[in-house]
């Protein structure tokens, strides 16, 4: 057991310390931006030698690569998307989508990791953008094309139909994580009430009659 204990242990130390750099650095850049960050403050955030943190994220790129992957994984939430939208779940499609982003919200240095990105011209916002937005924004104008043209959605353009979701969610964190603004009801009922309007303003009159008809 303590033999087994000895092989574990710097592999967990080692997988340890990459998450606490990861959390130091992900932490300076939304309190002070990237240009405002070096990774000298980086190291002795997380208790270690610049040269340690190198040795663990050789590049910046690697650095911001492993923030995204830690702070906004994307691979979970597409399967379990694509599954419900297989079943034609509108419901579940959006709530998913919603649920994610405001319940993750627990956690708003992402938010502000991508404000200080863009303003910036950081390398980070693009990188966000093409791995997630854009795979993001086009899956979800996709699913509502092709509903669209199965005659359950109303006739829009897909990818500004898709944007106009997209929008009141990130309102909504911008609201919320940025400007304190307090949340007066459930982040459950906060969702369900998204979902709720942006189907209600896309969906067919005769698409509303069949929902309904499903409802108990």
């Amino acid at each position: 057991m303590n033999a087994r204990r000895k092989l574990r242990s710097p592999r967990s130390s080692g997988q340890e310390r990459q998450a606490s750099i990861i959390a130091s650095a992900a932490s300076l850049f939304a309190a002070n931006g990237f240009k405002g960050t070096t990774t000298r403050e980086i190291a002795k955030a997380a208790g270690i030698s610049e040269a340690l943190l190198f040795k663990y994220f050789p590049t910046k790129r690697a650095l911001y690569a492993a923030i995204l992957a830690e702070k906004a994984p994307l691979s979970e939430l597409l399967a379990a998307v694509e599954d419900a939208a297989r079943k034609r779940d509108d419901t579940r499609v959006f709530t998913l989508i919603a649920r994610h982003r405001i319940q993750r919200a627990a956690d708003p240095s992402l938010l502000r990791l991508l404000l200080f990105s863009a303003l910036e011209g950081h390398e980070l916002s693009d990188m966000f953008f093409r791995n997630q937005h854009r795979v993001f924004y086009d899956y979800l104008a996709g699913y509502i094309g092709q509903r669209i043209r199965e005659g359950a959605f109303r006739r829009a353009d897909p990818l500004l139909t898709a944007r106009a979701f997209m929008g009141m969610i990130a309102h909504h964190r911008l609201l919320h994580e940025i400007f304190r603004v307090p949340l007066h009801c459930s982040p459950e009922d906060t969702v369900a009430t998204y979902v709720t309007l942006f189907l209600n303003g896309i969906r067919t009159p005769s698409s509303d009659t069949k929902q309904a008809g499903r409802r108990p």
